[in-house]
């Protein structure tokens, strides 16, 4: 009797190198929807079932753990659908970025360099006085579900115009403004709250709506915090400190990949 007999070769490496590569992106997904204990449960339950099929071939068992397995990968794919459509709607993303950089030109610069400035002259005032703000920056996708939650403005990017909205007694302070296209599409829009278990305690709920969003789309998300006045960027999925000196930089970075 021959248990675990197998030939080792160079394409056994790439295939464990594959395998490596989908099972971390998995659990990067699932830790983000806050369900990780799930992604050690399957882990377990495919690493059980390695070892009945290949390992004891036990024929009968293997059988029901294959349905189990096709049923099982259904379901995952029915509840976890908004997180799948994220992951690879980022991964296109990033191709349309790349091919968009190579297509621009000096006008459309000069008007993105123009909404940057006015933007961090805003987040600058609104630190210095600990104004919190949530500031989405959309990429490809348009966010016109996260746009109708809001009140619509179609404005021209303007810092005073910012300070104004998130001033604290204006009613629409609360929620996230979207600018896209060059404008100020909508204000005091809702925005889903990440599920990321890792998040700092001492972030608060603007910033984790802004890394919810910057987990389902491209958008960039500048937040500034009403407790400390510090600004934060979420954009790939992740969320950062950033000073005022950088904020150039990564907005205009963010624009011009999207013009």
């Amino acid at each position: 009797m021959h248990i675990f007999s197998f030939s080792f070769g160079f394409k056994d490496v790439i295939d464990i190198l594959l395998v490596t590569i989908i099972l971390f992106e998995t659990y990067r997904l699932l830790r983000k929807s806050g369900v990780a204990n799930l992604f050690w449960g399957i882990l377990a339950f495919i690493v059980v079932w390695f070892v009945v099929v290949f390992g004891f071939q036990l024929e009968l068992t293997g059988a029901l753990f294959d349905r189990i397995i096709s049923v099982g990968a259904i379901a995952l794919i029915v509840i976890f659908q908004e997180e799948i459509r994220s992951f690879f709607y980022r991964l296109g993303a990033r191709f349309s970025s790349m091919q968009l950089l190579r297509r621009g030109n000096g006008q459309e610069d000069t008007a993105s360099r123009q909404q940057v400035l006015e933007i961090i002259q805003a987040c600058r005032h609104m630190a210095s006085t600990k104004t919190g703000a949530l500031i989405v920056l959309s990429g490809a996708e348009n966010l016109k579900e996260y746009t109708e939650t809001g009140e619509r403005l179609d404005a021209i990017v303007s810092a005073r115009l910012i300070e104004n909205i998130f001033f604290k007694n204006t009613p629409l302070h609360d929620g996230a403004l979207i600018i896209r296209d060059g404008k100020m599409i909508a204000a005091a829009c809702i925005l889903p709250v990440s599920k990321d278990q890792s998040i700092p305690q001492h972030y608060g709920l603007r910033h984790r709506a802004a890394l919810g969003l910057a987990e389902k789309s491209d958008a960039t998300c500048i937040v500034v915090s009403e407790e400390t006045g510090r600004i934060s960027v979420a954009e790939d999925g992740a969320i950062r400190e950033v000073k005022e000196d950088d904020l150039f930089l990564v907005l205009h970075a963010s624009s011009t990949a999207t013009d």
